[in-house]
């Protein structure tokens, strides 16, 4: 067992051992039904980590007796899809080859694109998983040929069989007779937040580090990566990205980038630093906005490790960036107006079809003309005050001016 590991060791080889997904796979799932009607089609499987995607995968191809090839998005290239196509050559008309690939968000337009022929014709049956909102990531060409299937964070009680198979094959391969209640177990699979392969780790952990009975203490002491990474440390490291880069740090900016970045967050820190460039840099250097998205697209093609180069330029530029957060301000004030019910009714002027008594700026000297724009309970209202910095007071200055004439 040294060179395996145990989750591996437990993988299921039928459908009746892949727990948590019986609205896919138990005796009524959709796609068990599926297969047993003789129908298998591109799928594209999204959820958490650890909730069976991979094993549904390789449990497909095996009872469809299709030729099943794995590749990971993360480190694939395409020479790899080449390679794979190339092999359909051999088996076309015979089942073909069933792809697998994972992390197919980390995959460009270009890669997913050079699947699409093969998939027309059948030499190519596509499962694709992502742990990502799949009509964010993969290419709507790939999705309109794929059926869609969700995987949930397995429960508790779901564990349990799993867990004692873990506790039967370690007295085995070690000669002792250990023992874990159901508490311990279901203990085990909180901890591990619905990911079967984790629940599988701290199990094997606390096995190894318990005398006689598995305890809380046991898999505590080993649960070094529950403890300092759950979803509030999640939102706490984005926060401190968040805070570092507000604060014109660019130290900390890079080292939470690279800490989230340790921690497989890449979508995550592309999300956060989008938001940042708008919320705290703002109308101060709007081009910030433009740079930060070049980055984070290009991180997201590119994959880790590289990934980390242009998102510590978005991050970096960011913390040195002059801050404004005047924008941010102005539509919150302006959603509250709208959450207390105010501004329902637009003036007639801006309404269609006839737009009576509106006047086209462009008409006027300076393409501007003194009017109303907001609804009538709100006349006067000020949402946007423009901070001082150069961008903005020039802009400020330069509409003074125009107003004035």
């Amino acid at each position: 067992m040294k060179n395996a590991q145990l989750a591996d060791l437990l993988r299921p080889e039928d459908f009746d051992g892949i727990v948590g997904q019986d609205h896919l796979f138990g005796a009524r799932g959709v796609i068990r039904r599926m297969l047993a009607g003789g129908r298998i089609t591109n799928m594209i499987f999204y959820g958490p980590p650890g909730t069976g995607k991979t094993t549904a995968a390789s449990v497909i191809a095996k009872q469809s007796g299709m030729t099943f090839r794995k590749l990971n998005a993360t480190s694939a290239s395409l020479a790899d899809i080449k390679q794979v196509i190339s092999e359909t050559n051999n088996v076309f008309g015979a089942g073909g080859v069933l792809l697998y690939l994972d992390e197919i968000q980390y995959f460009n337009r270009k890669q997913q694109q050079s699947l699409l022929e093969y998939m027309e014709d059948g030499r190519i049956t596509l499962i694709a998983s992502t742990t990502e909102n799949p009509h964010f990531y993969v290419y709507n060409a790939i999705l309109s040929r794929s059926s869609l299937f969700e995987f949930k964070p397995v429960q508790p009680l779901a564990l349990r069989p799993v867990l004692h198979r873990a506790l039967q094959y370690l007295n085995e391969e070690n000669g002792l007779a250990k023992q874990a209640d159901d508490a311990l177990c279901d203990y085990i699979s909180t901890c591990a937040r619905g990911d079967v392969r984790h629940a599988i780790v701290l199990f094997e952990n606390a096995y190894h580090a318990a005398e006689d009975r598995l305890s809380r203490e046991d898999v505590d002491s080993f649960d070094t990566s529950v403890s300092s990474f759950n979803d509030d440390t999640h939102y706490d490291l984005l926060s401190c990205l968040q805070k570092s880069i507000r604060g014109s740090d660019p130290d900390a900016a890079a080292f939470y980038v690279a800490k989230l970045l340790s921690l497989g967050e890449l979508i995550s820190v592309c999300r956060r630093l989008q938001v940042i460039a708008s919320e705290d840099v703002g109308l101060a250097y709007p081009l910030a906005a433009v740079v930060t998205r070049a980055c984070c697209e290009s991180a997201k093609e590119l994959g880790m490790p590289e990934a980390q180069i242009p998102l510590a330029n978005a991050a970096i530029l960011l913390a040195t960036a002059p801050k404004s957060n005047s924008a941010y301000l102005a539509v919150g004030t302006a959603a509250e107006d709208i959450r207390q019910g105010r501004g329902i009714n637009v003036p007639l002027h801006l309404q269609s079809p006839l737009f009576k008594g509106y006047q086209y700026p462009h008409d006027f000297e300076n393409h501007y003309v003194a009017q109303e724009y907001l609804p009538e309970d709100l006349r006067g209202t000020v949402y946007y005050t423009p901070a001082p910095n150069k961008n903005e007071q020039a802009a400020a200055e330069y509409w003074k001016k125009i107003k004035k004439g």
